[in-house]
């Protein structure tokens, strides 16, 4: 929801930050592979009890998927290939650090109850991601709810920079991820649902040009057949002109 409503507000404000770090020679792949890594330790020290540790790591890595792009457009780096990185790296991401609180949660905390919900917040959180994927791949639009990660990545740190509001935040986080992977999945179902015919006819189509293409292939091959038969032919003749 905030990723739809401020996305212009925030890729106004990340330009001017972007286009400096292009001109330091700072590439997107470098801020998205740092994000990871920062993720990744902010999921080990919160697993150790290390909060403030995992609080800045985690910053660390929110300030690396949020400048990846800006740094991309600035630089004309932009392209499917980190596309793919990007969202890959939002995956680890938010594994890594929604684990490691829950272990922190179950070993360090005594909160077996609280951990648990934050397992359950990163499944509901990688759902989400799926059905976004998978959708898109089937030609349907997935995007919006009212839980993003740009909501999930601010009420997780919310919750781990206050401790005492923590665990309302990882509620928060798992019954608002829940929520909107049920509400993407209905909306999928809605628009699979009023297109079969339209998804037969596709399938239809593509069998027909692939059916083509053998017919093409086929009449290529017999063709050049013909060809070389007559090429043959032409040439004995020559000869036996050539021999009178």
């Amino acid at each position: 929801m905030l990723d739809g409503e401020f996305r212009g507000q925030v890729d106004r404000a990340t330009a001017p930050v972007g286009r400096q770090l292009a001109r330091l020679g700072i590439t997107p792949d470098v801020l998205t592979g740092a994000g990871i890594v920062a993720a990744i330790g902010a999921g080990l020290a919160l697993a150790f009890g290390a909060r403030w540790v995992g609080l800045a790591l985690a910053l660390v890595g929110f300030l690396g998927d949020l400048l990846d792009g800006p740094v991309a457009k600035a630089s004309g780096a932009a392209s499917r290939r980190g596309a793919f990185f990007d969202s890959v790296s939002d995956r680890v991401s938010d594994a890594a650090v929604l684990g490691g609180l829950g272990v922190g949660l179950v070993l360090v905390e005594h909160q077996p109850g609280l951990g648990v919900a934050a397992f359950g917040a990163a499944l509901a959180a990688s759902l989400i991601s799926y059905q976004r994927a998978k959708a898109e791949s089937l030609g349907f639009q997935a995007k919006g709810g009212v839980f993003e990660r740009a909501e999930r990545s601010v009420v997780l740190l919310l919750g781990i920079a206050v401790w005492a509001l923590l665990p309302i935040a990882v509620w928060v986080l798992l019954l608002g991820s829940t929520w909107t992977a049920a509400q993407r999945f209905v909306r999928i179902w809605r628009s699979a649902s009023g297109q079969p015919d339209r998804l037969r006819a596709h399938e239809r189509l593509v069998a027909l040009r692939r059916e083509n293409r053998r017919r093409r292939a086929r009449l290529r091959t017999r063709l050049s057949g013909l060809l070389g038969s007559r090429e043959v032919t032409t040439a004995r003749r020559r000869r036996r002109r050539d021999a009178r």
